[in-house]
């Protein structure tokens, strides 16, 4: 029950909640229909069973971990029985190097939190029980073999993964709410930004924001999202310091955190100031740069608001840096082309495909 330590171990009860109550203050009804109805329910489950939690890097995906942890603690789970595995960089859930290492961890129950999903076979190979609660666009079967996808992909306004998680939750214990609503914003936050409207169906923060501040929880979601962006992808000293802090303020004292986004912010000053080169057509505009670093989506954003051309529909940004023998990059929709929105949504999923081979002999050649 909602307030009392769950006896027989707090997986039992949250999976069943995911079974038989998904989450519909969030996902309308109709979405109860493409949760399996032959799903088991755990009632011979034991105690003490070994839980691994695979959240995504940043700031949504972290905090829907954190939440789901805190909640599985106040559940009755013992701390020592859970795990997190974070992914290395450039690393999936699919790759067989996760495989083998979340299997090693030995894990009875797995959640997957905001790593997108498709389908494959079973998250491990021996036998688990495994949740996959997400965001993005998915299909009902883009998941791995015998899992259940939690999804409000195909509803509007889409509920973030940390959202998804925080409402599933909260009804599990009375201090879901107060241990994890700041979490919740963090998360949202990172994901949709901060001017995201806290109204039906989503849940009302007033009192979130009265206690901890919108600058206060904005500053902290910056905050967690800078070490994954490293050349080193601290992404477990984030981790390490969401499961310390008690509020985002905790977050803002990080001397690692505020180390992290320095870094980052130094090395996006390096590259920004690149020159861009125009296809024949002025369609596309495309920076090169090479770092270590996960700046290509912050350097692509910062232009996609500057260059300004009646013909300009893509803008994107190449990293030669990140990976050793790939081309990492980044698109958005600059900020002249948005007024025929839906054309230019439609231009950003065909030109890669039309343009890549000239975009290709461009990386190619040097200058």
């Amino acid at each position: 029950m909602a307030g009392t330590p769950n006896q027989d171990g707090g997986c039992k009860e949250l999976y069943s909640r995911l079974v038989e109550y998904p989450p519909i203050h969030i996902i309308p009804l109709a979405l109860q229909k493409t949760y399996p109805c032959n799903v088991p329910r755990l009632d011979s489950v034991k105690a003490g069973q070994r839980t691994l939690i695979v959240p995504d890097k940043d700031a949504d995906g972290l905090s829907s971990g954190a939440i789901l942890r805190r909640t599985l603690v106040l559940l009755g789970l013992s701390p020592s029985l859970i795990s997190a595995y974070l992914l290395e960089k450039g690393q999936t859930v699919h790759d067989d190097s996760a495989r083998k290492a979340m299997t090693g961890l030995n894990p009875e129950f797995i959640f997957v939190l905001d790593q997108g999903s498709r389908p494959s076979g079973p998250l491990v190979d021996h036998e688990h029980r495994a949740v996959v609660i997400d965001h993005h666009h998915a299909l009902e079967n883009d998941h791995p073999q015998g899992s259940l996808h939690v999804s409000a992909c195909d509803y509007p306004p889409v509920a973030t993964s940390s959202l998804l998680t925080y409402e599933i939750c909260r009804g599990l214990h009375d201090k879901v709410q107060e241990e994890c609503d700041w979490l919740c914003v963090m998360g949202t936050h990172g994901d949709l930004g901060n001017s995201v409207k806290w109204e039906p169906p989503f849940p009302d923060m007033g009192a979130t924001f009265k206690k901890y501040t919108k600058k206060a929880l904005n500053e902290a979601v910056s905050l967690i999202n800078a070490p994954r962006r490293t050349a080193s992808y601290n992404v477990p000293g984030a981790w390490d310091a969401l499961l310390a802090a008690v509020s985002p303020k905790e977050l803002l004292r990080s001397e690692a955190l505020l180390a992290a986004r320095a870094e980052v912010n130094a090395e996006v000053e390096r590259c920004t100031h690149t020159a861009p080169k125009f296809s024949a057509d002025g369609r596309i505009a495309v920076f090169r740069i090479s770092s270590a670093a996960q700046i290509h989506p912050v350097i692509v954003t910062r232009w996609a608001g500057h260059l300004s051309s009646s013909k300009l529909e893509v803008v994107l940004v190449a990293n030669e840096g990140y990976l050793p023998g790939m081309v990492n990059f980044s698109c958005r929709i600059p900020r002249c082309a948005r007024t025929a929105r839906n054309r230019k949504r439609a231009a950003i999923v065909r030109l890669p495909k039309a343009r890549s081979r000239p975009l290709m002999s461009w990386f190619a050649k040097p200058d």
